[in-house]
């Protein structure tokens, strides 16, 4: 049983911090959603059948978010949505969000991981739990094994395997969560411009890079090697599956029960259309 009753919501853009809404509403735990400018906003969340209280955000707003948290008598909060790496040159910083500004710009430096755990650290250290969207929506962790119809070839195994291996090296430091490789050549590897832009140069590079089979190449997204994991699982979705689609690649795989599939029967169904493979596999020990 879980040791919280009401959770913050930071919610960024995307379907994810729906998902988790959803997820929190079937269990019984109320929610207090901060919307965060640029990203999301009130309206997205006023569709709902159900009383679902809500405030707005700048992201320089850390103190102003944490009195509202307190406020609201929240017991945890949950980061659900992309937030790009702010321009800290650009951001306005409260009264009480000043002091954390140079530790921020510091791990920043560090890379996004770095990032990410020095601002969970700072609601823990105004003591605040920080909790994983995947406690509050479970059922959008990939699975085990393939969850789209036919086979995976060898061929395609090898190259899974190796776009597995890539990805956590570039993650061990810090650079990204995704990578590309076809018939053991490595296409590409993810680093701030995301899984959408770097499918995108996939698709873009020369033919014959790619020469082989009607589809060849995996695009593997795996968590980063001592990765804070409330924050930030890989995730893939319909838009991911369009973009492995275009860049004539033969499958995406993912660590089971450590990334999420968002719109997952749409997105299966699309990938079995196209001959594309989704395959959750087992994580590492």
């Amino acid at each position: 049983m879980p040791n919280y009753t009401k959770v913050g919501l930071i919610a960024g853009a995307g379907a994810l911090p729906h998902a988790v809404l959803a997820g929190a509403h079937s269990d019984g735990i109320e929610m207090f959603v901060a919307t965060l400018e640029g990203y999301s906003s009130a309206d997205e969340f006023s569709v709902y059948d159900y009383s679902l209280e809500s405030a707005h955000f700048r992201l320089g707003d850390i103190g102003r978010l944490i009195k509202t948290l307190k406020q609201q008598k929240v017991d945890a909060i949950c980061f659900a949505g992309i937030v790009k790496r702010p321009d800290f040159s650009a951001l306005r910083p409260d009264l009480g969000a000043v002091k954390y500004l140079p530790g921020a710009i510091k791990a920043a430096a560090k890379g996004d991981d770095a990032l990410l755990r020095y601002v969970t650290s700072i609601f823990e250290i105004n003591t605040i739990t920080v909790i994983g969207p995947q406690e509050l929506c479970k059922s959008l962790l990939a699975p085990s094994g393939l969850l789209t119809r036919g086979s995976v070839s060898k061929a395609d195994k090898q190259d899974a395997m190796k776009s597995r291996e890539i990805a956590k090296a570039i993650g061990a430091l810090d650079i990204g969560q995704g990578a590309v490789v076809a018939s053991g050549l490595v296409l590409a590897v993810e680093a701030q411009e995301g899984t959408d832009a770097m499918l995108a140069r996939v698709k873009a590079l020369p033919t014959e890079l790619k020469t082989g089979a009607d589809r060849m190449g995996v695009l593997a997204k795996m968590v980063k090697p001592g990765q804070e994991d409330r924050v930030d699982l890989p995730t893939i979705g319909l838009e991911t599956v369009r973009g492995a689609i275009e860049a004539g690649l033969s499958g995406i795989c993912v660590e089971a029960g450590r990334a999420f599939v968002l719109d997952k029967d749409a997105a299966v169904a699309l990938a079995n259309k196209a001959g594309l493979f989704i395959l959750g596999i087992e994580p590492e020990l």
